[in-house]
């Protein structure tokens, strides 16, 4: 059997960034419209037992001009390995412009920022446009109601698409496991209606590209979904929630 078909389940992902991911497509009803906000709430109820780098986050498109994704992230370059990220790619692979956040940053690394999230406190991750061509993130603690704006992106980009979430572990594949929640995942079209999307899709990194075969995504009884590693992979490839 070629090596990239079989199971890992230990050691470090191979991947060309070291690290193992696992993503919920969002997917919407014909004729939902243009998305002008996307939203959703985390919350990490197992936390990292390790020194390694742990990335949740909610990913946009701008079409024509990139992506970005926001969302927390455990990394030791910060204080308590608490950080918030908000980051992206244009479309020809640059780094995308931005301004300067508010937030403290340790490293003084311009996408990632000091944030003290908590482990078991929901957050809602969120990213809205606030000018013809720049595109807000912001995180709320939902038990504080406290809300802080990370920073803009700049991308010209009439509306956001392809939102999805996702978990990034650079950790190894049997290094204790990690839970994080999604849930209330919510779009804004330009017209200012709200909705859910009809389906989220599973992904998970195949083995060919290194990823680990022991990371699953599933509902749960609350209407959330579960994300988590070093766990029985009980959703299959592909699946629907």
């Amino acid at each position: 059997m070629p090596w990239w078909r079989r199971a890992r389940t230990r050691g470090f992902p191979p991947s060309g960034n070291g690290a193992s991911s696992f993503h919920l497509r969002w997917a919407f009803p014909p004729g939902t419209g243009h998305l002008a906000a996307a939203g959703v709430t985390l919350e990490i109820l197992t936390p990292p037992a390790v020194d390694r780098l742990y990335f949740w986050a909610l990913q946009v498109g701008f079409p024509g001009a990139g992506a970005a994704h926001l969302g927390l992230q455990w990394n030791h370059r910060h204080p308590g390995f608490g950080a918030v990220n908000w980051g992206g790619y244009a479309a020809d692979g640059s780094l995308l412009d931005g301004s300067e956040s508010s937030l403290p940053s340790t490293p003084d690394d311009r996408n990632t920022r000091d944030y003290p999230w908590k482990p078991g406190r929901a957050y809602r991750l969120g990213v809205r446009r606030v000018g013809a061509d720049r595109w807000r993130g912001e995180v709320t603690d939902l038990t504080t109601s406290d809300t802080r704006a990370v920073r803009d992106l700049r991308a010209v980009a009439p509306f956001l698409g392809d939102p999805m979430v996702w978990s990034e572990v650079f950790a190894r594949c049997d290094d204790p496991s990690v839970t994080a929640r999604w849930s209330d995942f919510e779009v804004v079209t330009e017209d200012g209606y709200r909705l859910a999307p009809a389906t989220l899709t599973v992904n998970y990194q195949s083995p060919r590209d290194g990823g680990c075969a022991n990371t699953s995504s599933v509902a749960d009884s609350r209407g959330g979904v579960l994300q988590v590693t070093n766990a029985e992979r009980v959703t299959p490839q592909g699946a629907t929630l």
